[in-house]
């Protein structure tokens, strides 16, 4: 796809978990899942200038998160190295997905810097290399890069791509940041589900393993969640939290749930994508 250039604006996906089991632990401590990653229409968007001093800039800081610690830094330090390139970047993010959310937002955007500056910068790594740098920046990282919708295991890098229909999601967006760590080091986690073969899933089967501890310790993620299924009694949560989502068979039935939000809360639609926008580059 050579149309992508330094003056494009490049997308970045959240993601949503169709369900997201704990199937065992490994000796590291690594827990190992089983999940379905599904790719939404509502994404971040990322901006390249080419620079010739070999540094990376973060034009966009995050409040709260030093540049040198942000996702998109550290995988476009991480791609120099890899592959010895000298050129240096600004990098521009317009952050739509919320931090903490489960969306994978953070994750998104390190892939997409990834999958962009391959492309820009002609390093000419592979996707499965770049699979494997991306695990080395967080387990969702992967998945973002492969660029299907998947049924993933391992710690979330083993991919069994997967044609789901269409769909819209309302999603909920609670006002908490869950930790993601908080919630895989919790004693009362369940960490045993006894794995699904993947030609045995379907949509609606299975649950989120992380759900309850969630709401057990973030009133609000329970509230949004108790919410949302009263329309849609399969609602779940979406990876660690703290965002919750349900299924529709249409954008219109998702939108008529939209109006009867409680005052100030935050929901938005978004319709499931057949592929990452970035899958052909």
């Amino acid at each position: 796809m050579s149309d992508w250039t330094y003056a494009s604006r490049w997308p970045a996906p959240a993601k949503l978990n169709l369900f997201l089991h704990v199937v065992g632990r490994r000796d590291d401590g690594y827990h190992l899942l089983q999940t379905v990653f599904r790719f939404i229409d509502r994404a971040d968007r990322l901006s390249f200038a080419p620079r010739t001093d070999g540094r990376i800039v973060l034009a966009t800081p995050l409040p709260g998160v030093a540049p040198e610690t942000n996702l998109t830094v550290r995988a476009a330090r991480l791609l120099q190295q890899a592959s010895g390139c000298d050129h240096g970047v600004t990098i521009h993010l317009d952050k739509l997905l919320p931090m903490g959310g489960g969306l994978g937002g953070g994750s998104s955007d390190a892939a997409t810097v990834l999958l962009a500056l391959n492309h820009l910068w002609q390093t000419g790594l592979s996707r499965g290399e770049l699979e494997r740098l991306g695990l080395a920046l967080g387990a969702d990282v992967p998945v973002f890069i492969h660029g299907r919708n998947s049924f993933a295991e391992g710690v979330g890098e083993s991919f069994t791509d997967l044609d789901l229909p269409p769909a819209s999601y309302l999603v909920l967006q609670p006002p908490v940041h869950v930790p993601t760590a908080a919630i895989f080091s919790a004693q009362e986690l369940r960490r045993d589900t006894p794995p699904l073969r993947p030609a045995d899933w379907r949509p609606g089967l299975g649950g989120n393993d992380l759900q309850a501890v969630a709401c057990a310790r973030f009133p609000a993620v329970a509230e949004h969640l108790a919410w949302l299924r009263q329309f849609a009694p399969q609602a779940m949560m979406t990876g660690s939290g703290a965002c919750l989502f349900a299924a529709f068979a249409n954008r219109a039935e998702a939108e008529a749930v939209q109006p009867a939000l409680p005052a100030g809360w935050i929901g938005w639609v978004a319709d499931g994508l057949a592929t990452h926008p970035l899958a052909e580059i």
